[in-house]
């Protein structure tokens, strides 16, 4: 079977024009231009986490993915960044064609973003918002499980139930996020209802990702229960439990309420885990799936992999 014609048809692929309905999440202090591009290169579409940029260094990692790949990309911007006015600037001044938005209102920039040729998609964990999302004129919409790492959503929906709900209530092109990780979990996805799935944890722990490589190592190493999500007070967050889980976890014991939680939170965290590799004293942002991660491939490598899967598992049922 001819793999990329199976997929022509895909609501995904044909929105974005890629090869497979594979989106790389633009995870912060992982996802920069190296990864963005070598994922668009083997099929799927890649992009760059800007939660984590300044916008001279986001100006910077769109011109050298622009001369990586000659195939489409993307940004995901989080809503709550505070200079996201010149990140949108950066985006739409650079000609970037797809915008993923995420922690915040999608009413604020979609018309915008659509008013300059940029298709919009929208991160949700809930129908709620998947619905709202739709009304405000997005392209597609994620709907991102409870299982994903990083910051989620309250609500604690997993993606088995979160994706066949949205699935039923929305009209728009539906990703699947949240504990996808292999080609069976791909091919789930789509049994439920999506037609596409973003994959972020997987991605986190290849050879292009600008994740620390103590952080890297870290994802190999955890097993099943080795996350947890915590600090809904603030922003639900999904990390590996270490010594400033810990920490957390003491405060909460002793009645912390929201501003001692940020206070110990502090500035950096995410930074100093995850891109400085500070195991202990850094906030190490992963998913459940980790537990399922044994290796440190490239990102071709993992496109290649899913596929591979995908297709195996499906032609034997």
């Amino acid at each position: 079977m001819d793999q990329k014609k199976y997929f022509e048809k895909n609501r995904i692929t044909k929105l974005f024009g890629i090869d497979y309905p594979i989106i790389q999440a633009g995870m912060i202090w992982c996802s920069g231009w190296e990864l963005a591009s070598t994922v668009s290169n083997s099929g799927g579409l890649g992009l760059i986490g800007s939660g984590s940029m300044y916008p001279d260094i986001l100006k910077d990692h769109i011109k050298k993915c622009q001369r990586a790949t000659e195939k489409p990309f993307g940004v995901n911007v989080p809503l709550l960044y505070p200079q996201i006015e010149d990140h949108m600037k950066v985006i739409i001044d650079e000609g970037v064609k797809v915008v993923f938005t995420s922690a915040g209102n999608p009413a604020t920039w979609t018309e915008k973003l659509r008013s300059n040729g940029i298709k919009v998609c929208h991160v949700v964990s809930s129908v709620k918002f998947g619905l709202k999302s739709q009304d405000c004129g997005v392209d597609a919409i994620v709907g991102e499980g409870f299982e994903a790492g990083g910051h989620n959503g309250r609500e604690e929906t997993t993606t088995m139930c979160l994706i066949p709900d949205l699935a039923e209530q929305v009209d728009i092109p539906l990703i699947a996020a949240g504990g996808i990780g292999s080609g069976r979990s791909m091919l789930a996805a789509f049994a439920l209802g999506a037609d596409g799935v973003q994959v972020g944890s997987r991605f986190a722990a290849t050879k292009e990702s600008s994740g620390h490589n103590n952080f890297k190592e870290e994802i190999v190493k955890a097993k099943e229960g080795a996350t947890k999500l915590t600090l809904k007070e603030i922003t639900p967050v999904r990390m590996i439990k270490n010594q400033f889980f810990e920490q957390v976890m003491e405060a909460y014991k002793k009645g912390a309420d929201k501003e001692e939680l940020t206070r110990l939170l502090g500035r950096g965290r995410a930074k100093k885990g995850m891109f400085e590799g500070n195991l202990e004293e850094g906030e190490l942002e992963i998913g459940q799936v980790s537990s399922r991660i044994n290796d440190v491939p490239s990102a071709q490598q993992v496109v290649e992999n899913l596929i591979r899967e995908f297709f195996k598992v499906k032609d034997s049922i």
